[in-house]
C-alpha cells in the first residue's frame, strides 16, 4: 500500500469513528432537550454501545499501524512531531494537502489516549454517565444533592482511573490526575499554569468589585417583571437570525442547562432556557451559544468528517461564545443597534425605559448565585471556585459529602452570599454529571482569550463600532472566521493564539477591558 493509500485508509477510518460519535451526540441532544423521562436506562445503553463502537475504531491495531507507518508513531508508540509541509514528513508522499500532517498529528495524539482506555472502562464510564446526568436533573429539581452523590461518587472514580490510564496521578506518572484531565479540555495547560493566571485575575477582580459595590446602583427592577416566554423565544429567533445564524444548517431548542452540541459539518444544535421573570438570562443565553456555534460552522469544509473539524480547545470555543455574550452582546454598540426590537417586542415593559437606564441595567454587576447569569465581573470568581473545588475532588482531598459544604463556605467567602439550596450552589451546573471534570477552567480561560482576540480585532476593523450599531455582522464573522475558526483543531491553542494576535496568553487585557469599561459604567 502506498503512502497515499495508507493515508486515505486513515481518513475512511476517521471518518467513521466520527460519524458514530455524531450518532451519540444526537441521543445526547434528545435527552437533554425531548427525551421521556422512563427512557433513562435504555438511552444509557444505546450511548455505552455507540460509544464503546467508536472508541474500538479509534483504537483499531489498524490505525496504530497506519499511524506508525506514516511517521506518525513510534514503534513504541509515542507521538512523534510531524512537520507543517507533509511532503516532508516519512513516508508520507508529494502533493497531498498542507492538513494531512495536521490530521496525522491530531489523530496520533486521540489514538494514543484512546488506546490506553480498555474498552469495557469506556463502556462503563459511557453508561454511568447517562445514569448520572439523569440523577443530576431529578436531583436538581428536588433541590436533594443526596439523590446526585453516588454517581458523583462514581464520575469521580472514572475521571482518576481515566488520568490514570493516561500517565497522570500515579506513583510513577508525571503529574496530577487533575492535570491530564485539563490538559484534554486545554492542550498544554495543567492546575500550575492555569493557577499563575488565575491567582491575579482573582486578586484584581476583587478589588473592581468592591469598588463597584461602594458606588450607586443601576435600577434593574423593570428587567424583572414578567416577560411572557412566548415572546422571549420570538425574539430570540429574530436575535439569532440577525447575528447571521445560519437556521439551514441548525437550530434552537430548550433545555435544562444551555449548551451546543455538532450533530454534523452541517448540523449543529443550540438551546437556551427562559426565565418568565428575567428575559436577559434566556437572550444572553442564545448569544453565547451562538458564538459556540459560529465556531463550529466556519471549519474548512475540507476538514469535514475529520478529528481536525471541531473547535481546537474549550478555552478557544469559549473565547467565542464569551466574546459574543459579553463583549459584543453587552456593548453600548449592540444594544443601540437591538434595544429598538426589543422594546417593540415588551411594548408593555420597556416602552418608558431610556437606552442608558437598560444600558447599565444590562450591566450591572455584583454578587450572584447562578454562574451562568453572572456579570462579565464576577463571573470569573465562580470559576475559580469550581476549579479549587474539583481538583480537590479529583485528589481526595475533598470527599463528595463534605462537597456542598465546601462549596457552601467558598460561595460565602468569594461573594459573601449564603446558598440556600443545593439546586442554587453545588448542582446548578450540568458538568461534573458527564464527569467533564477540568471543563470549567476553559471558561475564565476564554475570557482571558476574548480580549485578546477582539483587541486584535478591532485593530484590524477600526469601524467596528459602526458595524454593531448597524446590526451588521459580516467583517466580524469573516475575520474569526480567517483567523480561528476555519483551522478547526490544526494549530494548538496557545499557536493560534499567537498566529491570530502575535501575543501568548495573559489576563492583562480582559482585566484592563474591565476596569475601564466599569470605571465609566459606575463612575469612578
Amino acid at each position: 500500500m502506498s503512502g497515499a493509500e495508507k493515508l486515505n485508509r486513515l481518513y475512511a477510518l476517521d471518518r467513521e469513528r466520527m460519524y458514530l460519535s455524531r450518532a451519540a451526540a444526537v441521543l445526547h441532544w434528545d435527552e437533554e432537550t425531548c427525551m421521556p423521562p422512563r427512557a433513562v436506562e435504555e438511552r444509557a445503553e444505546q450511548l455505552a454501545v455507540l460509544e464503546g463502537l467508536a472508541h474500538e475504531k479509534l483504537t483499531a491495531p489498524e490505525t496504530g499501524e497506519l499511524l506508525r507507518d506514516l511517521g506518525a508513531l513510534s514503534s513504541s508508540g509515542v507521538e512523534l512531531p510531524l512537520p507543517r509541509n507533509t511532503e516532508d514528513a516519512a513516508g508520507v508522499p508529494a502533493g497531498l494537502p498542507a492538513a494531512a500532517g495536521d490530521f496525522l498529528r491530531v489523530l496520533s495524539r486521540d489514538y494514543n489516549r484512546a488506546a490506553r482506555l480498555p474498552p469495557e472502562f469506556v463502556r462503563e464510564s459511557a453508561r454511568a454517565e447517562g445514569l448520572s446526568q439523569a440523577a443530576w436533573v431529578e436531583a436538581r429539581k428536588r433541590g436533594d444533592f443526596s439523590m446526585f452523590a453516588p454517581h458523583l461518587k462514581k464520575m469521580i472514580d472514572c475521571a482518576g482511573k481515566k488520568a490514570e490510564y493516561w500517565g497522570y496521578g500515579g506513583s510513577d506518572a508525571g503529574g496530577s490526575a487533575y492535570d491530564g484531565l485539563l490538559d484534554s479540555f486545554e492542550p498544554g495547560m495543567g492546575e500550575k499554569e492555569i493557577s499563575a493566571l488565575f491567582d491575579p485575575l482573582k486578586k484584581r477582580v476583587e478589588v473592581l468589585l468592591k469598588k463597584i459595590a461602594a458606588s450607586p446602583k443601576p435600577d434593574t427592577g423593570f428587567l424583572h417583571l414578567d416577560y411572557d416566554i412566548q415572546r422571549q423565544r420570538e425574539f430570540s429567533r429574530e436575535l439569532l437570525d440577525g447575528l447571521g445564524f445560519d437556521t439551514s444548517r441548525g437550530r434552537l431548542d430548550e433545555s435544562a442547562h444551555p449548551f451546543t452540541t455538532t450533530l454534523g459539518f452541517n448540523d449543529v444544535r443550540i438551546t437556551t432556557r427562559y426565565a418568565e421573570n428575567d428575559p436577559m438570562s434566556g437572550i444572553f443565553s442564545v448569544i453565547h451559544e451562538a458564538g459556540h456555534a459560529f465556531y463550529e460552522l466556519a471549519v474548512d469544509p475540507q476538514l469535514k468528517a475529520t478529528c481536525l473539524a471541531e473547535g481546537v480547545s474549550m478555552g478557544i470555543h469559549e473565547s467565542q461564545s464569551r466574546l459574543w455574550e459579553n463583549v459584543i452582546g453587552r456593548s453600548r454598540a449592540f444594544w443601540e443597534g437591538w434595544f429598538p426590537a426589543l422594546q417593540a417586542r415588551f411594548p408593555a415593559r420597556l416602552a418608558g425605559v431610556t437606552f442608558p437606564a437598560f444600558y447599565r441595567a444590562v450591566n450591572a454587576a455584583g454578587p450572584s448565585l447562578i454562574r451562568t447569569d453572572a456579570d462579565e465581573v464576577s463571573y470569573s470568581l465562580h470559576i475559580i471556585l469550581r476549579f479549587d473545588l474539583e481538583r480537590r475532588l479529583i485528589s481526595g482531598a475533598l470527599s463528595v459529602d463534605d462537597a456542598p459544604a465546601a462549596w457552601n463556605a467558598a460561595f460565602r467567602e468569594l461573594f459573601g452570599l449564603e446558598v440556600p439550596d443545593d439546586a442554587s450552589g453545588i448542582l446548578q451546573d450540568v458538568h461534573w454529571s458527564m464527569g467533564s471534570f477540568g471543563y470549567f477552567p476553559s471558561y475564565a480561560l476564554g475570557n482571558l482569550y476574548a480580549l485578546q482576540f477582539w483587541k486584535k480585532c478591532r485593530a484590524d476593523i477600526p469601524r467596528i463600532e459602526q458595524l454593531l450599531i448597524r446590526r451588521e455582522y459580516a467583517e466580524i464573522h469573516a475575520w474569526f472566521k480567517e483567523k480561528i475558526h476555519v483551522f478547526g483543531r490544526r494549530f494548538d491553542p496557545a499557536e493560534l493564539l499567537e498566529k491570530a494576535t502575535g501575543e501568548k496568553l495573559s489576563a492583562v487585557p480582559f482585566l484592563e477591558y474591565l476596569e475601564t469599561k466599569y470605571a465609566d459604567l459606575y463612575g469612578f
